[in-house]
């Protein structure tokens, strides 16, 4: 298996005074995301007030639902990254995810209360995002460096976020102007996401290999072909490394708090009006967009585990500082400042710190494998927090989820391995400046 190296030691030096550049199908990527982050935040802001206040569903309702939506990925992230990896797919599966979510617009739409068709509208909606996500990912690492992935993530990651941002602002706007017609919403979501897909069609190139390593260099400095993948779906699992990425990923989504959860918390205890609830993930989006490609480039300088383990730990402090008494506005900005540095630390940089120990051709496949497990794990996690909220409070499910949380950080502290580096070899004038590579037998 062939892992292309990262990290501090074994990226190529940059000349000083060059300033490297985001690669073009990154920001295209970016682009992309961020327009489709427009469409489904305006829903995502809204739904847990026409779920729970509007319909009145139980947080158990809301936990079952928010866990099938989430749920319904794990299935298709691997069926979607399997069939992206084959002949270099990547393009058109994950542009058939993202018009399969646009479409869930509509069925929201349509549905009229029916708690049934909500929740066929909401997993359609998550199928097309566990469909669209690791191939989409697979593109960044296909087109980025090995030793900037984090950067690479990290600016997607911010450009998605500003979606996040302008989605609840279009959503509250929406909501202002008609008297809480949450029709309107789902209808603009729909058109939104409609164009996200128009621009994925026109912006984002088709196939692409990674960029050259050490192994698919000749002596020469000439290309050579690129090493092909052995194995099928799970062949990133006979790396132990990778195991214990994919191990990870599930014990700390599994002590994951839904943010719904902990906006309805927030809600509850600073008694807000409805029409203020779809500017709470404002806060942390903000936060998020600012801390994202900073937090992607120290992973690259000082390895990506670092970074996963504290943003997982500002996760925990959100949750104790929702239990700790103390002023309401300190606790709001405490709570959505925390949660905004636990994505910038977390998201991109889970699929950075993984992306190196796949095999040529099974970036797709490899990275779904990561995302299912988290997702299979907070889907687990959405009913238990709700099923424990609605039998002894929410309290007390945030005491254990505070506690499972942090039993699943000592864990991984333990198991998270560090990025592959390269052999140190004596540097000549000539020396190649590509990433070298190494081959785990």
């Amino acid at each position: 298996m062939y892992l292309a190296t990262t990290g501090r030691r074994d990226a190529p030096p940059t000349p000083s005074g060059v300033r490297r550049r985001v690669p073009g199908t990154v920001l295209a990527l970016g682009a992309v995301s961020l327009v489709t982050d427009v469409s489904s935040e305006m829903v995502t802001a809204v739904l847990p007030l026409y779920l729970v206040l509007g319909l009145g569903l139980s947080p158990l309702q809301f936990g079952l639902l928010d866990g099938l939506s989430t749920g319904a990925t794990a299935l298709v992230r691997l069926l979607g990254g399997a069939t992206a990896d084959r002949g270099g797919r990547h393009k058109q599966v994950a542009g058939l995810g993202y018009a399969l979510s646009a479409c869930s617009r509509l069925g929201l739409l349509l549905a009229g209360g029916a708690t049934g068709w909500i929740a066929t509208s909401l997993a359609a909606d998550r199928l097309g995002k566990g469909v669209r996500t690791a191939p989409r990912d697979a593109l960044i690492t296909l087109h980025s460096p090995p030793e900037d992935l984090g950067r690479a993530f990290g600016t997607h990651r911010a450009m998605d976020t500003t979606g996040a941002l302008l989605g609840p602002l279009a959503a509250f706007a929406l909501l202002s102007a008609t008297a809480e017609a949450y029709e309107a919403v789902f209808a603009v979501s729909f058109c939104v996401g409609a164009f996200g897909v128009v621009l994925w069609l026109l912006l984002v190139p088709g196939r692409r290999t990674a960029p050259p390593s050490h192994d698919t260099m000749d002596r020469a400095g000439g290309r050579t072909a690129a090493p092909r993948a052995r194995g099928g779906l799970f062949a990133a699992l006979r790396s132990p490394a990778y195991r214990r990425i994919v191990l990870c990923a599930g014990l700390l989504g599994a002590a994951t708090v839904g943010d719904s959860f902990l906006y309805l918390l927030l809600q509850r205890r600073l008694d807000l009006d409805a029409t203020w609830f779809p500017f709470l993930p404002l806060g942390a989006a903000a936060v998020y967009l600012l801390l994202a490609v900073p937090a992607g480039r120290l992973a690259d300088r000082t390895g990506r585990r670092t970074p996963l383990l504290y943003g997982h730990g500002a996760l925990l402090l959100a949750y104790g500082l929702l239990l700790a008494p103390g002023p309401d506005t300190a606790v709001l900005v405490g709570v959505l400042a925390l949660l905004g540095v636990f994505y910038a630390a977390t998201d991109g940089v889970l699929m950075a710190l993984a992306g190196p120990f796949l095999p040529e051709g099974r970036q797709a496949g490899g990275l779904a494998l990561v995302q299912t497990a988290q997702a299979l794990a907070r889907l687990g996690a959405a009913v238990a927090f709700g099923a424990v909220w609605t039998a002894s409070g929410p309290g007390t499910a945030l005491v254990a989820a505070l506690v499972a949380l942090a039993m699943a950080v000592c864990c991984a502290a333990r198991l998270l391995p560090k990025a592959p580096e390269a052999p140190r070899t004596p540097r000549t004038p000539m020396a190649p400046t590509a990433p070298t590579a190494l081959r785990e037998d």
